[in-house]
């Protein structure tokens, strides 16, 4: 189908989406702590999607049973909700969000903290964090899409960690997922070149030990094989006037 080219009205309305999705992680944000549900997060998720008039975009997609993924430890993508899963001392927990709204989607994802992480953990969310802007950067017309993928795992392996391979970032706008495929690894100078209009989401996905991965029985619930940490971070973003927009805004992630 190719990728699609967005004009600034469409875009407006992505980012509508957008900064919903943004708002959903700021409220969370606010109740991570020591013996906080994945379920209690789910449930404010939806509580705070449906009061700004727009419909979770995970729920039901695909068969997924909850509103956000949350992936605590070496669990990379994907995490079910569940009222008997509790954060502990020291957690780190990726928390990803779509939200659906006029039309559009919008698509974002942080890794909290809860208590006192160790130092590999703390290591690993900034490095992570940092990466997702280095991608971000790159997202100007006449970079390639592979551009994006190199910038992201030349700054990961710069700390020991690695990027994963089987999960990758994606188009969106009128669909959650759209074209391009954005890995997070690879090469530079490979793909469709990238232009104004074009809308992504940007995300690493990168482990503390090896970049290999397993899905667990439930279908879902994507592991790190060697049982490392792995963090996540996503931004919505929209190439205007040869420079990326970040369209998934919040107070504190920006």
């Amino acid at each position: 189908m190719g990728i699609y080219i967005y004009n600034r009205e469409q875009i407006g309305r992505i980012e509508e989406a957008c900064l919903i999705a943004a708002a959903v992680l700021d409220e969370i944000e606010n109740i991570i702590d020591i013996g906080t549900s994945t379920s209690d997060i789910d449930d404010l998720a939806n509580r705070v999607i449906k009061n700004f008039g727009g419909k979770p975009a995970f729920l039901g997609y695909k068969g997924f049973p909850a509103s956000v993924c949350t992936s605590i430890n070496e669990i990379v993508v994907h995490g079910i909700p569940q009222k008997s899963v509790k954060l502990n001392e020291g957690d780190i927990i990726g928390v990803d969000v779509g939200v659906y709204y006029n039309g559009f989607f919008g698509d974002t994802a942080r890794t909290f903290t809860a208590g006192v992480v160790n130092q590999e953990a703390e290591r690993l969310v900034i490095a992570t964090r940092e990466a997702l802007y280095k991608g971000i950067e790159t997202c100007r017309p006449g970079k390639r899409v592979s551009d994006i993928s190199h910038a992201i795992e030349q700054h990961v392996i710069a700390f020991g960690f690695s990027p994963v391979h089987e999960f990758v970032g994606h188009g969106i706008g009128r669909g959650l997922h759209e074209e391009p495929s954005i890995p997070n690894y690879g090469p530079p100078e490979r793909g469709p070149r990238l232009k104004d209009g074009m809308v992504f989401a940007i995300e690493p996905m990168i482990n503390a030990g090896s970049w290999d991965v397993s899905v667990q029985g439930d279908g879902w619930t994507v592991v790190t094989k060697d049982g490392s940490l792995s963090a996540h971070f996503e931004h919505t973003i929209a190439i205007i006037d040869g420079s990326p927009v970040i369209l998934t805004r919040g107070k504190t992630f920006n």
